[in-house]
């Protein structure tokens, strides 16, 4: 017999679990399982058909949650799919889990309803069930009305004053770029400014002119960033999956008003600072008291959480502190990319997220293996003289690819935002990030893995600079119109150099990941 799991989604991500779940041979579990894109991108179907992927693909009539809730429920009640998981947050929060509950099918698809949503959705809300419940957060945070200035600029002089640097955030969702960051006191003001400015208009629209605006200002956390992927079950069962580094960033460097978050220009799994420690300190720190949370605020279901955290450590690479920024209910993008990759068993353990046994059921982990992702976006250029990705982008422009290359050097293209016209027979870009390369490769016994990390990265810029997948300029036809960040995987060379005298982790992390963390809540 083989299981049906749906991804609902629009983006890399979505098609790549789905040929994971297809694809990936467990070493434990004897099902079949096939993946099935609910949506997708309108170039999915095309891609998997020219590439030999068995992959289904379950189309809806918009992007509406009503069209999703219909698509689904129809495939859920013919038998189309067996189990289904939602990957954007935007449908969560709008409420396709609760139309699929109305219709009985509640059991049988992953993530959190509207109620439980805020947990991502509202940041001030789920700074307090932060706090209720003892799950450790940046050492001073407020939430204020961010329309008195006054307050907002004393609370930041304060701020700066006893922690060195201050994060001003717009609650609500903001794909990843509602975060600003303050370092000293001149830039209180265009910060804030800049801020309002960018989300007036969605104050407005949330809350009206009466209401107080919630702002989120806390102290600025000092350390390395990492996030963790942690599968929940119905019973609160849970089991923490590989690691992966994101780069948020559009270029190289830190975040500022000329280098914006965006939705991620690449990642790499496993993270640098990944350890068996670093594991079983996020199961007891983190997801073990937010998963009894949820059980308690009657909000635990079948879900994904995604926890993005600030990592203290001390010597030899041990770690000391975590906290957390914010709290994701969704697989990242395009962290679950190189994630996905090393997985042998993302259908089982989808399975067994609806049958309460994620306690039974660990992750098989290639645990020898390094995966990369990196984002092709759209450049600038064009008729109006675009800024690129993540600002104004060229659309409609033929993408050309080099396909016997991409086979031979064995980099996989995941499309993203990419159509396809049959009238021509031809892929386009549809602006931001139009495609995604990924790359596995194997850190023998002896190796280590910031050379595996380097390979992996000039192989996967190589393909980039020499032009093989392209998106055809309107001005040019020789050039490319795409863009790439070069750095992606170059901390692994930051992090040897770092920690000089520590052990390569791989093999010790191997341990630890095969054997699972999971905890019953």
């Amino acid at each position: 017999m083989a299981y049906k799991i749906g991804f609902a989604g629009t983006d890399g991500r979505t098609l790549l679990s789905a040929l994971v779940t297809s694809t990936a041979k467990s070493e434990k579990y004897e099902n079949n399982f096939e993946g099935v894109v609910i949506r997708g991108t309108p170039a999915m179907p095309q891609f998997a058909k020219m590439m030999g992927w068995p992959v289904d693909f379950l189309q809806t009539a918009n992007n509406s949650v009503e069209a999703y809730s219909a698509a689904m429920i129809e495939a859920l009640k013919s038998s189309m799919i067996d189990y289904s998981m939602i990957m954007p947050e935007d449908l969560l929060y709008k409420g396709l889990v609760d139309e699929v509950q109305k219709a009985g099918f509640g059991d049988r698809v992953a993530g959190l309803t509207r109620a439980g949503s805020f947990i991502e959705g509202d940041k001030v809300a789920c700074k307090r069930l932060c706090e209720k419940y003892s799950i450790p957060v940046a050492d001073e945070w407020h939430a204020v009305d961010a329309r008195d200035y006054r307050m907002v600029r004393d609370l930041c002089l304060r701020i700066l004053d006893r922690y060195g640097g201050v994060v001003m955030k717009y609650p609500y969702s903001a794909a990843g770029k509602g975060s600003r960051i303050i370092l000293d006191a001149w830039e209180i003001k265009e910060v804030f400014d800049t801020l309002i400015n960018d989300y007036k208009d969605d104050y407005r629209g949330m809350l009206g002119n009466k209401s107080i605006w919630p702002l989120l200002i806390e102290s600025r956390m000092s350390g390395i960033e990492i996030s963790f992927t942690i599968l929940v079950d119905k019973n609160g069962n849970f089991q923490i999956l590989p690691t992966a580094m994101d780069y948020p960033e559009r270029f190289e460097g830190p975040a500022s008003k000329n280098n914006p978050i965006t939705g991620g220009m690449g990642s790499i799994s496993p993270h640098p600072m990944e350890t068996d420690d670093l594991i079983q300190m996020v199961a007891t720190d983190i997801a073990q008291p937010l998963v009894s949370a949820m059980k308690k605020e009657n909000i635990l279901r079948p879900c994904v959480l995604y926890p993005g955290c600030i990592l203290s450590f001390v010597g030899e690479m041990r770690p000391k502190r975590i906290r957390v920024c914010e709290i994701n209910i969704r697989p990242g993008e395009p962290e679950f990319q190189p994630i996905g990759r090393r997985l042998r068993n993302l259908g089982p353990m989808v399975k067994a997220m609806f049958e309460g046994k994620l306690n039974e059921v660990t992750p098989e982990v290639r645990t020898d293996q390094v995966s990369m992702c990196i984002a092709l976006t759209t450049g600038p250029g064009g008729p109006d003289g675009q800024k690129g990705y993540p600002w104004s982008c060229t659309k409609g422009e033929p993408v050309d690819i080099d396909f016997s290359y991409f086979k031979k050097k064995n980099i996989q293209i995941i499309p993203s935002a990419m159509t396809y016209s049959e009238d021509d027979v031809v892929l386009k870009s549809d602006g931001s990030r139009v495609a995604f390369l990924n790359a596995n490769a194997t850190v023998k016994p002896e190796g280590k893995r910031a050379e595996v990390a380097e390979r992996l990265r000039q192989k996967l810029y190589a393909a980039f600079r020499e032009g093989k997948i392209r998106v055809i300029p309107r001005e040019n036809p020789k050039s490319n119109r795409l863009a790439i960040r070069k750095d992606i995987g170059s901390h692994y060379l930051l992090s040897e150099q770092l920690f000089l005298d520590k052990k390569e982790p791989v093999m010790d992390i191997a341990k630890t990941l095969q054997e699972g963390v999971g905890r019953k809540a």
